[in-house]
């Protein structure tokens, strides 16, 4: 393992960047400047911030260190999904009910806010398509209900879809039931940040590309923020980066775990991408290897998959991601990697969103742990209303406190555990396919039983049929074993019932010698 900084490592070309928009070159910041509000980072999360900002009418400024939406933001599956990476009993739990669902209700406003800033503006490339199936790859329905009634509590528009109809969309046995998310729906996450950069712009925010913020003094009404060649002072700063704010920020930084996931588009598969795999949304399965697809250019998949908590070469998980397809489908027959990268993301131990003020005037939206495109929308509308117009909104994620992230030794617990759940999520899904294997095999036997008609008892069968009953043939004496009487009974049993018939007083029994056997001592 190797804590190399992911922002200096060379990132591997993208399905993305092949097939974005024109990307307009923004300047560097080459003289001072002074704002009401200084962004740090130019994803998706300061974007936002950046843009609602300044439709309040206040000064803004981005500091980017590469380009616009170049890490996680513009790297991702691209699914915008309601809720947060912590599951709803983790929240409940921690938090109680209520205040789920109002932090439930504040994931559903980034999704709109994300659907409603593409549906306004026609970004162009950004191609959203409706829906998520959350698929199960064991077979536990009444699991799956139960997951479906507890998501509708909180306010979640899900539905659940059982075995039968999963597998019409999806042809594979690995797949039992599922829940439709009907909110949900995946898009190009950089062709949206390219045109939130043109929204914000348009609003009056400055953009700076190839800025990287090389210090930053909190103190006092005015903060101070050094670049390489000009500095800039603002009134409000909003950190809103990822790991690669370690040199920065290094206290922000501690509590961010850096995961590495592992992205594919395939080659071209044609017409038989259609025979396995016919739904047009989003779709991930619950193995706990963060495994998400979905269809693009009109017959390639992009999967991504394959979690390291340390730097790794993309190109090695080609083959691995390209067997993970084929492991579902066998079906789809041989399958090539065209394109394959990383993406490094931030997750918190409590696995919420960093969401509000630090200390007077910092600000703070970090943390998305893979879950982003709805809650770096909303943190951006929260921070931007929290710092324009005094709203405390936020304050709702303050349960969720920078907690320490356990450096090294966290990475490697959290790799082992990761490891661990990914080999019990596939023990349980074998399991699930062997029991149907069963279930099926023996409904195939009862049906055959059914086919072949009732079985009925001779004694309840009309005399007329007993009749016609065809009789075996006694066996030929020449077929009979060796050393038995013709008679069929062995003469030692004979002579030992004429003993027992032979009273101590050397009288026979009450039964005369040549009396007929009793039916209950008959040998059939």
């Amino acid at each position: 393992m190797t804590d190399t900084d992911p922002s200096t490592e060379p990132l591997p070309a993208t399905w993305y960047e092949a097939t974005r928009v024109a990307r307009p070159q923004h300047p560097r910041l080459g003289f001072d400047l002074d704002v009401d509000v200084c962004v740090i980072g130019a994803g998706l999360a300061g974007l936002t911030v950046a843009r609602e900002i300044a439709m309040r009418g206040w000064s803004v400024a981005v500091l980017e260190g590469g380009r616009i939406a170049e890490a996680a933001s513009g790297r991702n599956t691209g699914f915008v999904l309601p809720g947060f990476a912590e599951s709803v009993d983790g929240l409940v739990e921690r938090i109680g009910l209520d205040h789920t669902k109002r932090l439930w209700a504040l994931s559903e406003q980034g999704v709109d806010y994300v659907r409603r800033t593409i549906d306004d503006n026609n970004l162009p490339g950004v191609d959203p398509v409706p829906g998520w199936l959350r698929v199960h790859q064991t077979d536990e329905p009444d699991r799956v209900r139960a997951d479906v009634e507890r998501l509708r509590w909180i306010g979640a528009d899900v539905e659940m879809w059982p075995t039968e109809k999963v597998r019409a969309e999806l042809s594979s046995a690995r797949y039992f039931s599922a829940v439709h998310w009907r909110n949900a729906f995946h898009i190009h996450p950089l062709n949206y940040a390219l045109g939130l950069a043109r929204l914000a712009a348009d609003a009056g925010c400055r953009i700076f590309e190839e800025t990287p913020a090389l210090s930053i003094d909190p103190a006092g009404v005015r903060k101070r923020i050094v670049t390489p060649n000009g500095r800039l002072r603002a009134a409000h700063v909003v950190f809103a980066g990822n790991v690669q704010l370690g040199n920065l920020m290094p206290s922000l930084a501690q509590t961010l775990l850096p995961v590495n996931t592992f992205v594919m588009v395939t080659e071209p598969l044609g017409n038989r991408l259609k025979e396995f795999v016919r739904y047009r949304g989003a779709i991930s399965d619950t193995a706990r290897a963060d495994n998400h697809y979905r269809i693009v250019d009109g017959d390639r998949l992009m999967v991504s998959g394959r979690v390291r908590v340390w730097q790794a070469d993309a190109g090695r998980f080609a083959s691995a991601l390209a067997a993970d397809v084929t492991r579902k489908f066998p079906g789809l027959g041989r399958v090539e990697a065209a394109q394959v990268w990383s993406g490094t993301l931030g997750r918190t131990i409590h696995r919420m969103p960093q969401i509000g003020a630090m200390a007077e005037g910092v600000w703070v939206a970090s943390g998305f742990a893979g879950h982003g495109l709805n809650t770096t929308a909303m943190a951006g509308e929260l921070i931007a209303r929290g710092i324009v117009d005094g709203d405390d909104t936020w304050r709702l994620f303050a349960p969720y406190e920078l907690v320490w992230a356990g450096g090294r030794t966290g990475a490697a617990v959290a790799q082992g555990l990761y490891w661990w759940r990914s080999g019990a999520a596939a023990l349980a899904g074998s399991l699930s396919r062997y029991r149907e294997r069963r279930r099926l095999a023996k409904a195939e036997r009862d049906a055959a039983v059914a086919a072949a008609g009732p079985v009925i008892p001779p004694e309840r069968l009309p005399a007329d049929q007993i009749a016609a009953a065809p009789v075996a043939a006694a066996a030929p004496a020449a077929d009979m074993p060796s050393g038995a009487p013709s008679g069929g009974q062995p003469e030692r049993r004979k002579n030992r019932g004429k003993r027992r018939g032979v009273k101590k007083d050397g009288s026979e029994g009450s039964a005369p010698p040549d009396a007929a056997p009793s039916p209950e001592s008959t040998t059939h």
